[in-house]
């Protein structure tokens, strides 16, 4: 039984700082705004402003009740603090004193994307937008600013390096323009004889779920994975059915530990224990290679492994208000929680057994189940492995669980709360 069916980065940090006008879609209820400055999106409670002479600022600044801040590196500008709501008025106001070069609000520059379908990655970068499924059959209404894994900040910190993620699922459809070129090593442990290409994933899932983790960035084309440089290991363990076998699932494991995986994704499950994968679980785990597993579709508290092992991080699935998604397991055994209803990823461009069953569009489509949180968590874990802190498989998976926002849930349905993967690796909002 399988546990589920499951804006981009900037491309260099120069893309970080953009035009400021193509930010004002991000900000609700400006598309009617004249002003560059009203529909532009800025820091509260402070402004920018540069002195022709600095021995000037005090008076200048005193005339309106402020006072001197820090220098902003070597540009010249000082952050001034101001009252909330203000900034636009305070802005025009120092803007003509003949001692001031310049003043401007402190804006909010959000990196971008190429990628067709990324406005439409709430898992990554959530804006509140509502978005449909691609045929424009299905609305996912709109959700909650911020309830995402920030994944787009932490590409100013890595994008992920080369990190080696194993994908143990149904394969991974070897020619999709989007994914297929992140896939360095493939092996097949299913029941399927493979054939011809296509047959690597004619069920859909694992495409969907690699795309997740390791879909190109900014390539024009549909959607960006939160690990957009990681290496993709395809280990074909389930059928075109969607089952696969205990020994098919620890072949796989193994197999990804000698290829060098450093992060295993399992978006499947199995009601009963087995000491086989167990110990294929404990070896993985002993041999430094942080693992990740979907908690389960069930909608109760009952354990589903490999999740439920104490050596994997089980995953519940949110969805895009951070809410627990009404199917998902849950329960004090659970880890973390990630996006996992309606996320949008990568998929056959051939016809597929999901495609048949939900109605998924061949090449990029929606779909939802703690198989599509999980992945999100291992491309995270594998972003922290390209830090500081990627030390060891240890020391990743508490990077992960500390820095889990405690959403509303957190201690009853999961131990640690919802994957920040901005401040996994260290980065500031």
């Amino acid at each position: 039984m399988i546990s589920g069916m499951k804006r981009t980065v900037l491309a260099g940090l120069a893309s970080a700082v953009m035009a400021l006008g193509a930010l004002t879609a991000a900000v609700p209820g400006n598309a009617a705004a004249t002003s560059p400055l009203a529909s532009s999106s800025f820091v509260s409670g402070q402004i920018l402003v540069k002195f022709r002479d600095n021995a000037a600022a005090s008076g200048v600044l005193g005339q309106h009740g402020l006072r001197e801040g820090p220098a902003v590196g070597s540009t010249g500008a000082h952050l001034i603090t101001v009252p909330a709501g203000k900034e636009l008025h305070l802005v025009e106001a120092l803007s003509h004193n003949p001692a001031v070069e310049y003043a401007e609000p402190d804006e909010l520059a959000t990196a971008t994307s190429d990628d067709e379908y990324f406005p439409r990655q709430y898992a990554l970068h959530n804006v509140g937008q509502a978005f449909t499924n691609t045929a424009g059959t299905k609305t996912v209404a709109a959700g909650t600013d911020n309830a995402d894994v920030d994944a787009v900040e932490a590409w100013t910190v890595t994008t992920g390096g080369d990190t080696r993620v194993a994908i143990i699922d149904s394969g991974v459809a070897i020619n999709h323009p989007d994914i297929s070129s992140r896939v360095v090593e493939r092996a097949n442990f299913s029941d399927t004889a493979i054939v011809v290409d296509e047959d690597y994933d004619r069920y859909g899932h694992g495409t969907h779920v690699a795309g997740i983790v390791a879909a190109a960035r900014d390539n024009t084309i549909g959607v960006a994975g939160v690990c957009p440089d990681c290496a993709i290991l395809d280990a074909k363990v389930l059928n075109d059915s969607g089952s696969g076998s205990s020994s098919g699932i620890a072949n796989g494991i193994n197999w990804a530990v000698s290829k060098g995986a450093q992060v295993i994704n399992m978006s499947l499950g199995r009601r009963v224990s087995s000491r086989t994968l167990e110990a294929a679980v404990n070896n993985a785990w002993n041999a430094g290679v942080v693992i990740v597993a979907a908690a389960g579709n069930g909608g109760t508290q009952a354990q589903v492994y490999p999740g439920a092992y104490p050596n994997v991080i089980a995953v519940a699935a949110t969805d895009n208000n951070d809410m627990k998604a009404s199917f998902s397991t849950y329960g004090k055994w659970v880890d973390v929680a990630a996006p996992g209803v309606g996320v949008y990823s990568t998929f056959p461009t051939y016809p597929f057994t999901l495609g048949g069953q939900n109605g998924r569009s061949m090449g990029y489509d929606i779909e939802t189940g703690t198989s599509m949180a999980s992945p999100i968590v291992a491309a995270t874990a594998a972003l922290v492995w390209n830090t500081a802190a990627g030390t060891s498989n240890i020391e990743v998976r508490k990077k992960i669980e500390a820095t889990a926002n405690p959403i509303k849930g957190t201690g009853t349905y999961w131990k640690y709360g919802r994957v920040d993967a901005c401040k996994a690796v260290g980065c500031t909002k």
